[in-house]
């Protein structure tokens, strides 16, 4: 929805914000093209962090592999950034879905072992 909605008037201003994004059945290429339009349209260079929940990714039999992990791919956006990134949260269209409050300040940090969401 993100992409779909940049440039019009539901598009939504990410500046200063921890951005939480989840799919499920999409292929490796477009969750890949999705994060290109994420970069290149500014939503990924002012956030405070990102947090990758569940993916559920497309496997197409009839083509090569992408070559490319979930995190290669997000990686590879926000590289020139200096904000906290995790992946894995337990949201998404996952068996593990937690509740994320949206609109309210929290807290995000990152250890080599976990993430913690803190609301402030």
């Amino acid at each position: 929805m993100l992409e779909t909605l940049a440039g019009s008037r539901s598009d939504i201003n990410t500046a200063g914000k921890i951005l939480f994004v989840e799919d499920t059945g999409e292929y490796m290429y477009s969750i890949d093209r999705m994060f290109w339009n994420l970069k290149r349209t500014g939503k990924l260079s002012q956030l405070k962090g990102l947090i990758i929940g569940g993916f559920k990714i497309k496997v197409d039999e009839d083509s090569d592999d992408f070559g490319r992990t979930l995190q290669d791919v997000v990686l590879e956006k926000v590289k020139a950034y200096r904000y906290p990134v995790c992946f894995d949260f337990p949201v998404g269209h996952q068996k593990n879905n937690y509740a994320l409050k949206c609109g309210v300040k929290h807290r995000l940090s990152i250890s080599p072992d976990k993430a913690i969401l803190n609301e402030i």
